[in-house]
């Protein structure tokens, strides 16, 4: 795995601006970043993907114990009166659509995994189009060898998954739905619409905070169309906790993605896998806050169970406070993680974040940071396969 330094195409912000790409610069600071690339072999490659998709199903088996356990969901910090949404929509085998894994990986070692983003992650369409447009036209323009290749066949795998949902699973129609002023979160929305016209399945779009309630407790559009179907970039720990919540069980929706993705895109998860699978290559010890038989560490990472984006995370290295973030998580509780640094290149920490569409890995994608902590800011860098 190397950092190799590339120049950037003359005319990238034009390119970004017509595909609609319009959060590549955000708060006056670059978050497309073009003037490298990340190189990796087909066999880091290989192994990045084989990891993911053992992961997963590791994933799936936590799953399982919590949707079938008051206790745990409780300790998940899943409200009561949510419960049953969360198990029902594990034991019916709701479809889900699309989730991202964050490792610490250098190329060298075994991956680890730092956490699982598996409801609502964004920097998607930078993943799945817009970098593999940069790979075509550095190509075309003699800047990259004939024999580049990417990981990446998230968008082609979107409109399979599509497809399938609406084949296999009746979406007739879909909602799409994101707050407003949320530029990225608007752009992810558009980009995974667009995916589902190319399977040929209706789609309309509403915020989540113009969404209404019917006369029989339905959910509805600003048409007054009852909805039946919807992919919302909202997550559902605040879904959990928002004021309709007591209308989720019985308001018919099909969602996207389904109620018990919030069990593995939970913190909680972390202590779980840990528990259920002891000194896995691929993860690193994990334990509740609380759990008053945590074995002494001198260096770890204390995670609020709900924190999104790099939020109120605290780094303890060799007993001392290496970093910490600011955020409005941390009263729900929180794990702690044995800290495992981020490989560093030239001046920056590096994350990988592996994709999977429907519960297989299909793409990478590269963040950095000067911090060690990996923040919605942090810039994205391309990547290319060459052996």
């Amino acid at each position: 795995m190397q950092r190799v330094a590339i120049e950037e195409r003359p005319n990238w912000r034009e390119i970004a601006q017509e595909y609609g790409f319009n959060f590549h610069t955000m708060y006056g600071e670059r978050y497309w970043c073009e003037d490298a690339h990340y190189q990796f072999t087909l066999a880091q490659i290989d192994e990045l993907e084989d990891t993911t998709n053992e992961l997963h199903q590791m994933c799936l088996e936590v799953v399982d114990s919590v949707a079938n356990s008051e206790a745990l969901m409780t300790k998940f910090q899943i409200p009561r009166h949510c419960q049953e949404l969360v198990h029902r929509s594990w034991v019916t085998s709701q479809p889900s659509l699309y989730s991202r894994m964050d490792f610490a990986y250098d190329g060298q070692g075994p991956a680890k995994l730092y956490e699982n983003n598996a409801d609502t992650p964004t920097s998607l369409f930078e993943s799945a189009f817009f970098q593999w447009i940069w790979l075509e036209d550095q190509i075309n323009a003699g800047k990259l060898p004939q024999n580049a290749d990417q990981f990446n066949s998230i968008q082609e795998k979107l409109i399979e998954r599509f497809a399938q949902l609406r084949d296999e699973n009746g979406f007739q129609q879909l909602h799409f739905a994101c707050c407003k002023d949320t530029d990225e979160d608007r752009g992810t929305v558009q980009y995974l619409q667009d995916c589902a016209a190319e399977a040929d399945i209706p789609t309309k779009f509403i915020f989540m905070e113009d969404i209404g309630l019917g006369e029989r407790g339905e959910f509805t559009d600003l048409d007054d169309h009852i909805i039946q179907n919807m992919f919302k970039l909202y997550p559902w720990e605040f879904m959990f906790r928002d004021n309709f919540s007591m209308k989720l069980e019985d308001c018919g929706i099909r969602w996207l993605e389904p109620a018990w993705k919030s069990i593995i895109s939970n913190k909680a998860l972390l202590p779980m896998l840990w528990q259920m699978y002891p000194n896995h290559p691929n993860l690193l010890p994990a334990y509740f806050a609380d759990d008053p038989n945590i074995p002494h560490m001198d260096s770890y990472v204390k995670k609020p169970l709900l924190s999104r984006e790099g939020a109120n995370i605290q780094i303890i290295q060799a007993g001392k406070e290496l970093d910490v973030s600011e955020g409005p998580y941390g009263e729900e509780g929180a794990i702690i993680q044995a800290y495992h640094p981020l490989p560093k290149f030239n001046d920056s920490y590096t994350l990988i974040g592996s994709w999977l569409v429907n519960g297989t890995s299909c793409g990478i994608d590269i963040r950095e940071d000067h911090s060690v902590i990996t923040q919605d800011l942090s810039r994205f860098y391309p990547h290319i396969i060459l052996d």
